[in-house]
């Protein structure tokens, strides 16, 4: 079972994908539906263990992922939990809260 299996398959012929049907020679544009992720609770937040990163010149949320997650395709882990919508939004000096248990970020966020 594939991470996609639970998301919609949605086609699209609308006017604003126009430009990429033509470009791609197809009639319909095929894309997933986006999921939608929960904001954790005051609760929730107190039961997930996490570890503080002070953000520096030269940092990367991948690099993070990689380091506490082993796989840096959950940088947007560290982003959605920090409330960044990517790197640029992030200043120096600013504490990152990084949470350890990804299983269980995961399914606070409903994505489990």
């Amino acid at each position: 079972m594939g991470r996609y299996s639970k998301y919609r398959i949605l086609t699209s012929a609308s006017e604003y994908y126009k430009f990429l049907r033509q470009e791609r020679g197809v009639k319909f544009i095929k894309h997933y539906e986006t999921p939608v992720l929960a904001n954790p609770t005051i609760r929730q937040r107190a039961n997930l263990t996490t570890i503080t990163h002070i953000w520096k010149y030269g940092d990367r949320l991948y690099n993070l992922a990689d380091q506490y997650y082993n796989d840096s395709r959950y940088w947007w882990v560290i982003a959605w939990y920090n409330s960044y919508g990517t790197e640029a939004d992030i200043l120096n000096g600013a504490v990152i809260h990084i949470p350890i248990d990804l299983v269980s970020a995961l399914g606070v966020m409903g994505v489990s």
